[in-house]
């Protein structure tokens, strides 16, 4: 850290950490069970997809151990990349030879793929090598060099191996020496954003300062005088890659402005919030109050304006982006799973600096619905896409809908969604709590068990929650080792909780200090329960006016879950539907549903089609209802059972 008036939280190591919630140790489980085997075949072009991965391949052929031409995007090494990384975090809690055996001899052909300077990029290597670093617009060269660099990382902290961060190391040297502000560096920043959060990730592992320099200069060369990519495109070298970038809009890559002067999020979401997380990095590290204040205003932008209820960013189908305030559509929004990812980073980091809950109620919406929903129960199905509404018979190719899936797929010839999940499942332990010296901030309540060093004592811990049946968490910690010494444990209050309580030895605290959203017990803690109650009865949320498409129409939500309507729940034509809100949603729990979920019913009115005659497209008819009862299930839950309709915000009886 270089001079820093920011006290920042950390994340516990993720070793520590035993995951036994509900509804998320079944998907933390997948991960090592399913989802990297699975993976690892795709990878190896081993299972029935109908596009290959060639991942393997490529990294065989530059390392000229197999004949062949490069195939697949220009990002493709960035695919195993994120395996390797979700198999540090796997390694984390369960050391498993086999796993560590198949993952060191990957890395040793990533190894023997790198060129003698240090360049790593198979697409480069075998397919454009005179083409290197000509094309940072569009030739996501950094963006691939970051995801192996955090991969590194991972898995040099999970094994305390070195020759991941050697090699990632090596090509670091070469960034750095290539881009800078010197004479004779290239001037220039990447066009997908990355490698700054991954430059600042190696330098906290390596301590080598120009690792934190080049991706501080990367951060303040953007949008500077005349548009890199702009000027990049004039030069007789240029060579363009996606047809999608002609006409290239420089707000695609937030690099219309220095990112200082940015006022709210534009273009290509994932890029946005990953751009916006090596900003928070940079503004602990260097103490820079004016980048942490433009990265609250982007942050209140997207979570005020530009943000779906499920957590959901990037409402454009055409160029996965941000469009404008309030654009909010949701049969054609596209709400890419990696730009969900990159939010929940963001947020991450933004509380552990500010200690602020309010950070982690978007958080936390993010990772109960849009993350989550990405992958399917059976850990071998993904959606890349996370619309709110579907009608699966107008998700047709060559039109406005043909992003929109109505079943999860099984992978994606752009595939950096499923790698991606599988990462941040596997290191879902990092959101749970933030600790510092002699503090613990607890930030979501998930199940699970872990050992912490607080003000030189360890301490066990373990947290069961109720939830979703209820709003009942049991907190207990049992110093095991050490002194009798004061701590702090801060209990985030829930944002959409009601009569959040806390109680110590069966009274509650009622003059418990409460800072930025959490509740503050100072004491030296020996052995002791400490119970948490809120309301998280089912209730009807409303858009704000000025979100057009959702006027007069509600959604319902249980604590973070969102809650969605489904063809195999309530028939067809789920538009024709309106719910009475006058009524309270009902719940009940059904243990064998899904794996077990909480259920909400409603009543509504459903208009009725018995006085149409099938011939008639428009006729001036009275409109006819039928009572109905619905059927709600959390949205991250839609598309595991049968295909059809699926909807979030309902029409309201008003």
């Amino acid at each position: 850290m270089i001079n820093s008036d920011y006290k920042k939280l950390e994340s516990i190591t993720l070793d520590p950490i035993q995951i036994k919630d509900l509804i998320w140790k079944h998907y933390v489980r997948l991960v090592k069970d399913v989802i990297i085997p699975y993976q690892w075949g795709i990878l190896n072009d081993r299972e029935d997809i109908e596009e290959p991965s060639h991942c393997i391949s490529n990294f065989k052929i530059a390392a000229g151990e197999m004949k062949g031409e490069f195939q697949g995007a220009v990002f493709q090494d960035t695919d195993i990349a994120k395996w390797l990384e979700a198999v540090a975090y796997v390694l984390a809690g369960d050391r498993d030879e086999e796993l560590e055996r198949i993952a060191d001899e990957t890395i040793d052909l990533i190894g023997r793929a790198q060129e003698k300077d240090g360049y790593l990029n198979t697409y480069f290597t075998i397919k454009e090598p005179e083409q290197k670093w000509k094309n940072l617009k569009e030739g996501h060269e950094l963006y691939t060099a970051g995801h192996m660099i955090e991969a590194a990382v991972a898995y040099y902290q999970t094994t305390g191996k070195d020759k991941f961060i050697k090699i990632v190391s090596k090509l670091a040297d070469l960034i750095s020496e290539k881009f800078g502000p010197l004479k004779g560096q290239c001037h220039g920043y990447p066009g997908h954003q990355e490698i700054e959060l991954a430059l600042v990730k190696l330098y906290r592992v390596t301590k080598n300062l120009k690792y934190l320099e080049t991706a501080k200069y990367f951060i303040d060369q953007r949008g500077i005088g005349d548009n890199y990519f702009l000027q990049e495109e004039k030069k007789e070298s240029y060579k363009q890659i996606f047809p999608d970038f002609h006409n290239y809009d420089v707000k695609y890559s937030q690099s219309h402005q220095p990112v200082r002067e940015q006022q709210s999020a534009e273009g290509h979401a994932v890029r946005a919030v990953y751009m916006y997380s090596a900003m928070v990095d940079l503004a602990y590290e260097y103490n820079d109050k004016e980048l942490l204040s433009a990265c609250q205003n982007l942050w209140n932008n997207i979570v005020q304006k530009r943000m779906y209820i499920t957590g959901g960013i990037g409402s454009s189908g055409i160029l996965e982006r941000f469009t404008t305030d309030y654009d909010l559509p949701n049969d054609s929004n596209y709400s890419e799973s990696c730009a969900s990812i990159g939010l929940a980073l963001f947020g991450l980091r933004m509380a552990q600096i500010t200690r602020d809950a309010r950070y982690y109620d978007v958080v936390e919406r993010a990772l109960y619905n849009t993350v989550l929903s990405g992958i399917g129960m059976d850990g071998k199905s993904f959606f890349y896409v996370n619309p709110l509404e579907v009608w699966p018979d107008n998700c047709l190719e060559r039109t406005s809908k043909e992003h929109i899936k109505a079943r999860r797929q099984k992978w994606f010839g752009v595939a950096c969604c499923p790698p991606n999940i599988a990462r941040t499942l596997a290191s879902l332990g990092q959101y749970i709590y933030g600790i510092d010296d002699s503090s613990l901030y607890v930030n979501l309540y998930i199940s699970n068990q872990v050992t912490a060093d607080l003000n030189g004592n360890r301490y066990q811990i373990e947290m069961e929650s109720e939830f979703p049946k209820d709003g009942l968490i049991r907190f207990t910690i049992e110093r095991i080792a050490g002194e009798q010494k004061e701590i702090k444990i801060a209990f985030r209050i829930v944002g959409e909780a009601r009569d959040f309580q806390v109680f110590r030895c069966g009274k509650e605290l009622e003059s418990i200090k409460i800072e930025k959203g959490y509740m503050e017990i100072e004491d030296c803690f020996i052995k002791e329960t400490i119970t948490i109650k809120y309301n998280a009865k089912a209730r009807f949320i409303r858009a704000n006016p000025s979100v057009r498409e959702d006027a007069g129409k509600v959604a319902v939500m249980k604590g973070p879950f969102v809650y969605c309507f489904e063809e195999v729940d309530n028939g067809t034509n789920l538009a024709s539907i309106y719910i009475d809100t006058k009524q309270k949603p009902m719940e009940r729990f059904e243990s064998e549903l899904m794996n077990g979920i909480c259920v909400i019913t409603c009543k509504g009115k459903k208009i009725s089609k018995a006085n149409w005659k099938e011939q008639e497209l428009y006729a001036s008819r009275e409109v006819e209802f039928e009572d109905i009862e619905l059927k709600a299930v959390p949205y991250y839950s839609w598309g595991n059972r049968k295909g059809g309709e699926m909807m979030v915000w309902m029409k309201e009886i008003l």
